[in-house]
């Protein structure tokens, strides 16, 4: 049977979304900061046009949980939440991070780093490598934190994504136990490699009713105080 999985990540600057249909993926991905919540819908309708399906053809909808911008994160979760809800279909949240690393150029037995600036010094980092499926599997928890306080897993051949390369790409060098052999600071998380990493857990049955599909924020705090922008100067 052919199943019809709809993705979507709006965590970062990115926005986009995905249809996987059978063998078939289609996508949508606008570099927009601030205007995803005006895409999102839009890019929905696109799609299922282009795929000449309605909304109840869906099985499923995946979507970036996070770590991320709260207001992006919280839109993701939203959009998911609500058409979920209205079609009766399980969600399956999956990871920002591992859909970045997922996006990463395959590059065999390499350790797939995952950073995503998080604004106020810090950066949510994951640490990840592909299976037998070429699907990535986390090596440690993500973090939050400063790029100069991270421990990441011992390896020599690191892909580093994602834009906390680009803001603090000397901090996180300086933690890695060999240059990278490849790096890339304007990699964003893409629906389609949500749509990649949630299919196996729809297949498997694992989606979660649309009120269990939740955030994953890895900090509570959205910006710094006066006091503490005064002393980051």
């Amino acid at each position: 049977m052919t199943m019809n999985l709809l993705a979507i990540d709006t965590a970062t600057e990115c926005c986009s979304a995905a249809l996987l249909c059978g063998e078939r993926l289609i996508e949508r991905s606008e570099l927009a900061p601030r205007r995803h919540a005006e895409l999102i819908l839009p890019m929905i309708d696109s799609l299922l046009v282009e795929a000449g399906l309605s909304r109840r053809s869906l099985d499923g909808i995946a979507v970036g949980r996070g770590p991320g911008a709260f207001t992006g994160v919280r839109l993701g979760i939203s959009v998911a939440q609500g058409l979920a809800l209205g079609l009766d279909i399980p969600v399956v949240p999956v990871s920002s991070l591992a859909a970045l690393a997922q996006d990463a150029p395959d590059a065999t037995g390499d350790s797939i780093l995952a950073v995503i600036d998080a604004r106020m010094g810090e950066i949510y980092a994951g640490a990840f490598r592909r299976d037998n499926n070429g699907l990535v599997a986390p090596l440690m928890d993500e973090m939050v934190g400063r790029a100069t306080e991270f421990i990441f897993p011992q390896s020599k051949n690191w892909t580093v994504v994602g834009t906390g390369w680009a803001a603090y790409h000397a901090a996180l060098a300086a933690r890695l136990a060999a240059p990278p052999r490849l790096a890339d600071g304007a990699r964003y998380p893409q629906a389609r490699s949500v749509a990649r990493l949630a299919l196996p857990q729809f297949v498997a049955g694992q989606g979660v009713s649309p009120e269990y599909a939740l955030p994953v924020y890895l900090r509570d705090k959205v910006a710094l105080t006066l006091e503490e922008q005064r002393r980051a100067r």
